[in-house]
């Protein structure tokens, strides 16, 4: 057939690596390409795609450095003296240089994980040339032109600028905020969805002055109560928000700040004009796949929305495009979880098809995931909007509750917005359709309780399961009261 390798994966990043690892243990040849174009700020970064370079890992760290920060404060009534508490700042510039150190580390692993596996790493952009043939344009614009039996796209996302005078010259994203060399200072973050919020939330933490402009509604696809107490525990920490506003103009001043022209329409439909000055904007206002420089139609690859979408449509038995032995993974796909671990799952699961002799499906039902905001809010399932409209309000019952975590109690720490419920089918077993938890360490809550919900989790084996004493996680164990009770949801005291 001609073919130099079995598989060519062109991206990166988590999926992409994944897969192609995975097929190189199966016995393929593979290559990957990876190439990674500037933000308009002039920010790049190294092999592993966004999680590792600007995505889940710096923000994590980051968020850690802002949990820190309240920690010591907290520390203080536990009996820690400190010299002078509001004499306590932090340095921007070594946690970027921490945080960057970290990541050019994984950079080398994964580059010296390739080479140790027999995975051939080509740092070039690549292009279908036709359907078989993918092009590899190099540092240097030489072009390189690889032959393949399979392909998979893996691309994925890079932010979106609002087409606004000022924009792409003045604004960041995310791309540039975990590297950015001086302190952001007073910043507005345009856009409320987990990637606003969460930048948002660390930056606040380390004491910077914070605003976040949102459009229509906080945390889109998520349960909206849960977005909605996400929101206000922010405001709570200081954080300034702008309701159903848009910004119109990003201007540069002569002493270098940003003036923000920004418009707000009221629930009447009036529209006001307002402006303010910042030293940072960025813009969180969602994310575009990079399937513009592929050249697609060379291959006959269509995009989604017969071709008006910029992501890719894969049928779920094998994650293929229309192009039979050309597949997609990651955050390209259309009307999928924009999360890493749903792309390295993904990605070995199509490896092991392709070359494994494998009939294992990818399961993208009940995937749980954390915002990493000041106050965690974590989830698997079904949103209670969700699981309303799919069996009916009266078909649903809803156990919530408040609690108060124990370590919040010396430092008198809010417990106003730690809050939880479980979302569950009405009749028999009360079978369990989504969980949501607003709370410290969520990520570490939710992912046990997501392999429960998997498996079948009901209430009643939920009520049935002894907590462990005193945690967060054992709220869920202690849930009896109903939203349709009436009952009030504050516990009364904490070990009865």
């Amino acid at each position: 057939e001609n073919y130099e390798y079995d598989l060519v994966v062109i991206g990166g990043g988590s999926g992409g690596l994944a897969c192609a690892k995975q097929a190189v243990q199966l016995g393929a040849k593979v290559a990957v390409l990876d190439f990674v174009k500037p933000s308009p700020r002039g920010t790049k970064w190294g092999l592993g795609g966004t999680c590792v370079n600007v995505g889940c890992i710096p923000k994590k760290l980051m968020h850690q450095a802002s949990l820190l920060g309240e920690a010591i404060h907290d520390s203080q009534p536990y009996g820690w003296q400190l010299p002078d508490p509001a004499a306590i700042r932090h340095e921007w510039a070594t946690l970027t240089e921490s945080v960057q150190n970290h990541i050019k580390s994984v950079n080398w692993v994964t580059r010296v994980d390739l080479r140790d596996q027999k995975v051939e790493y080509v740092n070039g952009l690549g292009y279908f040339k036709d359907d078989h043939t993918v092009v590899a344009v190099m540092k240097n614009q030489t072009e390189r032109e690889l032959r393949a039996k399979h392909v998979v796209i893996a691309v994925g996302g890079r932010p979106r600028y609002p087409d606004i005078p000022g924009a792409a010259e003045y604004g960041i994203t995310s791309d540039d905020i975990f590297s950015l060399p001086q302190a952001p200072g007073r910043t507005l973050l345009v856009g409320a969805g987990y990637i606003g919020l969460e930048c948002a939330g660390f930056l606040k933490g380390l004491g910077y002055d914070v605003s976040v402009m949102v459009r229509s509604i906080l945390l889109r696809g998520f349960d909206q109560q849960m977005a909605t107490m996400v929101g206000d525990s922010m405001v709570e920490k200081g954080i300034r928000f702008h309701h159903r506003s848009r910004p119109l103009a990003v201007e540069k001043q002569p002493d270098g700040r940003l003036l923000v022209r920004y418009e707000t329409v009221d629930e009447a439909g009036t529209a006001t004009n307002g402006e303010d000055v910042f030293d940072t904007v960025l813009f969180a206002i969602g994310r575009q796949a990079e399937t513009g420089t592929l050249k697609l139609a060379n291959a006959g690859v269509v995009t989604a929305e017969g071709g008006k979408s910029d992501k890719l449509e894969v049928d779920e038995t094998d994650h293929r495009t229309n192009v039979p032995h050309i597949y997609a993974v990651g955050d390209v796909l259309y009307r999928k979880p924009e999360l890493t671990p749903v792309a390295i799952h993904a990605g070995r699961i199509i490896a092991r098809r392709l070359f494994g002799g494998s009939e294992e499906r990818m399961d993208y039902a009940d995937v749980a995931t954390t915002v990493f905001t000041p106050l965690e809010y974590g989830c698997v399932g079904l949103s209670e909007e969700a699981a309303e409209a799919a069996h009916g309000k009266d078909g649903i019952e809803v156990y919530h509750a408040y609690y108060k975590p124990t370590e919040f109690f010396v430092p008198q720490r809010s417990v106003r917005y730690c809050y939880l419920k479980a979302v569950a089918l009405r009749e028999g077993n009360q079978r369990v359709l989504g969980l949501h938890f607003l709370g410290p360490a969520a990520g570490e809550v939710i992912q046990g309780f997501a392999a429960a919900l998997k498996c079948g989790l009901t209430m009643q084996v939920l009520r049935n399961t002894v907590g462990i004493h005193p945690t967060v996680a054992e709220e869920f164990t202690r849930l009896a009261i109903t939203k349709s009770s009436g009952l009030d949801p504050t516990p009364a005291t904490c070990c009865s």
